[in-house]
């Protein structure tokens, strides 16, 4: 008997992503079941422009301003009147320039125009992650569209969560989200971690990243983060969903 699509689903999450932005949605995709809804809402962001393109390196007022009111709490309180268990903030940079205090406020005052559903931030998902994990030195792999001064945002936040940033950058790819090739971002890794490193974190939900997770978790012997990774695992266990059945993405899903 034919039934609609979704009919079976039993838990949807929420993603709130840039407007011209598709690799959240791409990558959260590929990791879950198919039982696992993925609802989007697009909010407007300054750095990209028709057909996704943008400069080589984005500027950190538009940054900024993704993260401020009101177009992303306007979207947050529609994307809630859906029947979603938890909302997923899949934007890394902003929380880079606001910092973590600036994100815990951020995820507060969105949290309320979801009506009280969980918001999960990515970096803040990825600091509870490594702690999960018991990292606590990191090295910090950037996307090529951030430049040294977001990349450096992105370092002092996790240096003010109390972590030791043993490595951090951009890195050396085209900046181009169509463009990254996951052999390309795993050699690169794999030539650039340090020995010190305890964990790999790659930034920006853009990036795409997730398919090199477990080659490149293979060739350090680390554990591997990334940003769709690591909002995915944070919004599931907020919306009390199981998570050991997301496989071929990394330790940290199975890890208890």
């Amino acid at each position: 008997m034919w039934q609609p699509d979704g009919w079976d689903v039993r838990v949807r999450l929420g993603i709130l992503t840039p407007h011209g932005d598709v690799g959240p949605e791409s990558e959260l995709r590929a990791m879950v079941p198919a039982d696992v809804g993925l609802h989007a809402a697009r909010v407007p962001f300054g750095a990209i422009r028709r057909g996704g393109v943008m400069d080589d390196t984005i500027p950190l007022a538009p940054v900024r301003a993704f993260a401020e009111p009101p177009d992303v709490d306007e979207a947050t309180g529609v994307l809630a009147d859906a029947p979603v268990a938890a909302i997923a903030f899949a934007f890394t940079s902003s929380s880079y320039v606001i910092g973590p205090r600036g994100e815990a406020d951020m995820v507060a005052r969105l949290g309320e125009r979801a009506h009280g559903l969980p918001v999960v931030a990515t970096c803040a998902a990825a600091v509870e992650a490594l702690r999960v994990l018991g990292a606590s030195r990191i090295a910090l792999v950037d996307p090529p569209w951030f430049d040294a001064g977001l990349s450096g945002l992105g370092r002092r936040y996790y240096e003010d969560c109390g972590l030791d940033v043993v490595h951090s950058g951009p890195c050396g790819l085209p900046s181009d989200q169509t463009r990254i090739e996951p052999a390309a971002l795993h050699d690169w890794v794999v030539a650039h971690v340090p020995d010190a490193a305890e964990a790999v974190v790659i930034g920006g939900n853009g990036f795409r990243a997730v398919g090199v997770i477990e080659a490149l978790e293979t060739a350090l012997g680390l554990p591997v983060l990334t940003a769709n990774q690591v909002v995915l695992w944070g919004t599931l266990r907020a919306a009390g969903a199981p998570l050991d059945d997301i496989l071929g993405y990394g330790r940290l899903f199975a890890h208890p």
